[in-house]
């Protein structure tokens, strides 16, 4: 079965970097389709793949699975033997909990702080409900060090969904010079670190557009 990932530009796209390391640090074997967003020609080049018309984009033979979570959850089901959810069921469901949460909420992060990888050094005001999610998110990965930190440096030890989920956030956190307290440092470091986000952020370094809406800061 071809397996084959369409998405947006690596700088700016986050819910296609959840779903192509997802794939890549499961080393799952697949090709990618990359498709400029915010270019006369992307909404015609997205028809040609999903009916939402935003990317990421999972293409296993002739089915199509759209949005990042249903192809997390895909992912998972169709290579059991990746283990993409922790196996113990208490940590699979906080697992699950953190992942579902991240999709849904922080809407505040996403607004004031967008991925833009080729950004360094850039600064951002924060605003009380940007503190607030950044402090969230904190508290997530701190209680995530605390509980399986024995069993490795991802957030459940393991490699997981959760770990895709949260990848961006790491970004924008190195791109805007967000500090982080110990309790929290693990997972970031382990991400940064590994050869699948380096590769990520050496192709997002070699691009050329420019997404004006997600230029923020100074």
């Amino acid at each position: 079965m071809q397996t084959s990932l369409v998405i947006g530009n690596k700088n700016y796209s986050s819910w296609s970097l959840r779903a192509w390391l997802l794939l890549a640090e499961a080393g799952i074997e697949f090709s990618e389709e990359r498709v400029p967003l915010d270019i006369e020609s992307t909404a015609t080049e997205l028809a040609r793949f999903s009916p939402s018309g935003r990317v990421p984009v999972l293409l296993l033979g002739d089915e199509i699975i759209w949005d990042t979570f249903a192809i997390a959850e895909t992912i998972a089901e169709r290579w059991p033997e990746k283990e993409l959810w922790p196996a113990d069921a208490a940590a699979r469901a906080h697992a699950r909990s953190i992942s579902a949460e991240m999709h849904a909420g922080f809407a505040s992060l996403r607004e004031t702080m967008p991925m833009n990888c080729r950004a360094m050094g850039r600064k951002v005001s924060i605003p009380d409900d940007l503190a607030t999610d950044i402090n969230r998110i904190i508290d997530i990965w701190s209680d995530c060090q605390r509980q399986y930190h024995s069993a490795g440096d991802w957030l459940f030890g393991k490699f997981s969904v959760a770990d895709a989920m949260f990848a961006p956030v790491v970004l924008r956190f190195r791109t805007y010079g967000i500090n982080l307290p110990e309790s929290a440092s693990a997972y970031p470091e382990r991400l940064l670190n590994s050869k699948a986000m380096q590769n990520w952020l050496a192709a997002a370094e070699s691009e050329v557009e420019v997404i004006e809406t997600d230029e923020k800061g100074q």
